[in-house]
């Protein structure tokens, strides 16, 4: 599946924001990338779409679960704490809307939305709309999301769309559900395996986690695409470089070494990858969406 690198995503927690991470990240709408997107969705025919989303917004979904879980994804279906937040007018109910917008597009179809309004500070009311795009779990309009395969679907989604730099790249995610199938032209378009994602930000309790490809270290980095790898940042204790995880996501090392692949002309994607491989060397998750990169 096509995307482009992360719009941002919903606050619908009952908590405040406890960390921002995301360097570089704006808050503006940007109309014209969206229009972008929804103009490559129709040519390339699959999950072309903006992934940009803020470590700030997807940290907040991680410390707790997201309450939009526990009702069917429909604005007239909210509880009145998430209402409350992507109505907000301050800078958490735009974070709020942030991550509302990625799980619409993580969840429904091109032909589903979500819309609602809100008004700002000033007392000017805002009409948004929300486009579904990869319908990964597009009858969640009808009923809760309740079922933890989908849930770790939407969150490995999720986790997949984030930019430590808060920046937009062009990526083929993909996986063993439908919606993320590739076809020839797609992988061709986007060779470069950049890691996987996995997780759940919906259970008791919250985890995302990513691995990255050794063979596409470089070209991520260059692209501004850490969180499979890690962030560079600087070292106090020894005057080096550490790699630090985006946020939530923990980082897990090398896919090659604790994933299994299917072969290239299937999509390259990684299949299954250990779910916790600090603590276990048997217990697998297939619940995964591997990134990758243009040339």
């Amino acid at each position: 599946m096509l995307f482009l690198c992360c719009p941002r995503t919903v606050a619908l927690l009952a908590i405040p924001l406890v960390t921002t991470a995301c360097i570089g990240a704006e808050l503006d709408e940007e109309p014209d990338e969206w229009a972008d997107e929804a103009e490559g969705a129709m040519v390339i025919g699959n999950g072309l779409t903006l992934n940009r989303l803020a470590l700030n917004a997807l940290t907040q979904t991680a410390l707790t679960p997201l309450t939009l879980s526990q009702r069917a994804l429909t604005p007239g279906s909210l509880s009145p704490s998430s209402r409350a937040a992507i109505q907000d007018p301050g800078p958490g109910g735009a974070l709020s809307r942030e991550l509302l917008r990625y799980v619409v597009s993580c969840a429904l179809r091109p032909d589903q939305s979500f819309s609602f309004t809100w008004t700002d500070s000033d007392g000017v009311a805002h009409a948004e709309t929300y486009a579904g795009n990869l319908g990964i779990a597009d009858w969640w309009v009808y009923g809760p999301l309740a079922d933890p395969f989908y849930q770790r679907w939407i969150s490995a989604c999720l986790a997949s769309r984030t930019n430590w730099y808060g920046v937009s790249v062009n990526l083929s995610l993909r996986g063993s559900q439908v919606p993320l199938a590739s076809p020839a032209a797609e992988r061709s378009a986007y060779p470069v395996r950049e890691g996987a994602f996995w997780g759940n930000v919906f259970g008791s309790t919250p985890y995302l986690r990513a691995c990255h490809s050794p063979s596409g270290v470089s070209r991520a980095r260059s692209l501004k695409r850490d969180c499979a790898v890690g962030h560079l940042a600087a070292d106090p204790a020894t005057g080096g470089q550490v790699a630090q995880p985006c946020g939530p996501i923990a980082l897990a090392g090398s896919c090659d070494t604790i994933c299994n692949s299917v072969p290239a002309e299937n999509g390259g994607y990684y299949f299954r990858c250990l779910d916790n491989p600090a603590t276990s060397s048997t217990d697998y998750t297939e619940v995964v969406i591997t990134s990758f990169l243009p040339p």
